[in-house]
């Protein structure tokens, strides 16, 4: 079983350097420059959540060929027996070629979880550690650098990964208080 789903857009971007203060005390604001321009970047992850791997391969856009080229790669890195994949139901997920190619691969099987239950993906969780490991408080100036980071951090995570449990463990048994007994 791999959980596998799509993350972003994330877009390239540099900041500006922080404000500084102006002799009379104010801070001075910076201009905002932001965009949503061409040079988008969609991270695909898939988990196997019974050694805790993660895949992950950056695509410039969320459509059936890339779709394809990372179930591809899901291929590829698990050789022998059946792969179900457990994901959400977009529409490149279950379009005509998504079938027809995975008419061609019989070993791949799909197992769409039902709308608004993403917290039944164990990829969401794997998502937020992610983008703490890749994403947070970084800057990009090129879909290159995103592409960088997204191999860095997945194999960082992959050399300390373990199974994946879905719930939360059982909280630790409570100790018994020590018993003081006072004589005079």
């Amino acid at each position: 079983m791999i959980c596998a789903d799509e993350l972003g857009p994330v877009i390239p971007r540099t900041f500006t350097p922080a404000p500084a203060w102006s002799p009379d005390g104010h801070r001075i604001k910076a201009e905002l420059d932001y965009s949503r321009g061409p040079q988008k970047t969609w991270v695909y992850g898939s988990l196997r959540p019974s050694d805790g791997q993660a895949l992950t391969m950056t695509a410039s856009s969320r459509n059936s060929v890339f779709y394809q080229q990372f179930l591809q790669q899901i291929e590829d890195a698990n050789p022998t027996g059946q792969i179900w994949i457990v994901t959400d139901n977009l529409s490149s997920h279950n379009s005509l070629s998504t079938r027809t190619w995975l008419e061609d691969h019989p070993r791949i099987h799909h197992a769409f979880i039902p709308v608004g239950a993403c917290w039944l993906n164990l990829q969401e969780g794997w998502w937020r550690i992610f983008r703490k490991t890749a994403l947070a408080g970084r800057s990009f100036a090129h879909p290159d650098d995103i592409t960088y980071a997204t191999a860095l951090a997945t194999s960082q995570l992959n050399s300390r990964a373990k199974p994946w449990i879905w719930g939360r463990p059982a909280p630790p048994t409570r100790r018994l208080r020590r018993r003081y007994v006072y004589r005079v």
